[in-house]
């Protein structure tokens, strides 16, 4: 049977019993690999591998020893409690192997978790299960985790109170982040607030987020849109150091500018129209300032500017990417002061 993303993550947090087994697959191997994290210690319980009651196959083993999955499945081991037997890696190549020994299975056997790559709907392992009665195939894609998933993160971290602020910054990390990042940064921020029962603050997740180029880039921003254009030689240059293209800087560029011209725009002020965009806690107020400072109509002038060199950079004629970005920003940066 298919397990929708919809419904995968009340699966993988309470799974249930008697189930002859589980394929887990997709492109990106960590996300695929927490996902099978938490299906077998929900499975198996937290003694679970201590008992011996998982026994763990990697794939290149049961090419060479096909018998490894069907013995497993039928052991039985001195403790009790359900039982798992994890294929690792699996391909199209084990499709006849793991088929074979899931039809010969019965009641009160190891439950069998498969974990795979990116299988097309043509695989033979994927079809085999999402047609199977009594087992289940799960797609992990790379989408960004939705807020159940991140309550189910949080929870599993003891962060039972979290503002509504805060949320709003750990989403953005969310989408910011590879799941491994993002797990980690959770139990970094719940380290962070052991033995204070204060709810989690904008400024906690602030201080738990990890270091990126993105702060470097908001440097840049700010120092453009409030007319520091002596600053923006030695910023650019570590933010080409730092590898950052061209073109991303510009697409950072007028998405900020186009949220100025929305705040500057919203008939409730600069200040509403901020905080409908969402704005990051620690930029709110800077970017109140430059909204009134500039005005929308030369916001749209510079958004007609940024939206002029980004077909620039795009184009296949030879140009001076950096430089053009450079004159850009600088140019920019000479507006509010006319």
């Amino acid at each position: 049977m298919k397990l929708s993303p919809r419904d995968s993550p009340g699966f993988f947090a309470k799974p249930e019993t008697g189930r002859a087994g589980v394929l887990i697959f997709g492109a990106d191997a960590m996300r695929v690999a927490l996902k099978r994290q938490e299906l077998i210690a929900n499975l198996v319980g937290p003694e679970g591998e201590a008992e011996m009651r998982l026994t763990r196959i990697p794939a290149a083993d049961l090419r060479k020893d096909p018998a490894l999955l069907s013995d497993a499945i039928k052991a039985q081991g001195f403790f009790p409690g359900p039982r798992v037997a994890f294929v690792e890696e699996a391909t199209d190549g084990l499709a006849k192997t793991i088929t074979a020994a899931l039809d010969d299975w019965a009641q009160n056997d190891a439950t069998v978790v498969v974990t795979a790559g990116n299988l097309t709907p043509r695989s033979k392992l994927r079809k085999y299960f999402e047609s199977h009665k009594n087992a289940f195939a799960a797609g992990i894609y790379d989408d960004p985790p939705s807020r159940a998933e991140i309550e189910v993160e949080l929870a599993r971290a003891g962060l039972a109170a979290v503002s509504p602020e805060a949320m709003t910054e750990i989403s953005g990390l969310s989408r910011a982040l590879g799941p491994g990042d993002f797990r980690q940064t959770i139990e970094k921020l719940s380290l962070y607030k052991l033995g204070d029962p204060g709810p989690v603050t904008p400024a906690d997740v602030d201080a738990c987020a990890p270091a990126s180029t993105e702060a470097e880039t908001d440097d840049v921003l700010h120092a453009t849109a409030e007319g520091r254009y002596g600053e923006l030689g030695p910023l650019l240059h570590r933010l080409e150091a730092q590898g950052t293209l061209p073109v991303t800087l510009c697409i950072a560029a007028t998405r900020h500018f186009r949220t100025l011209h929305l705040a500057a725009s919203d008939p409730e002020g600069p200040a509403r129209g901020i905080a409908r965009a969402r704005v990051h806690f620690k930029s709110r107020d800077r970017m109140i300032r430059q909204a009134q400072n500039w005005g929308a109509p030369r916001l749209e002038k510079a958004l007609e500017m940024l939206i002029d060199t980004d077909l620039q950079l795009r184009s296949s004629l030879p140009t001076p990417n950096t430089a053009l970005m450079e004159r850009t920003l600088i140019r920019l940066a000479y507006m509010p002061r006319r």
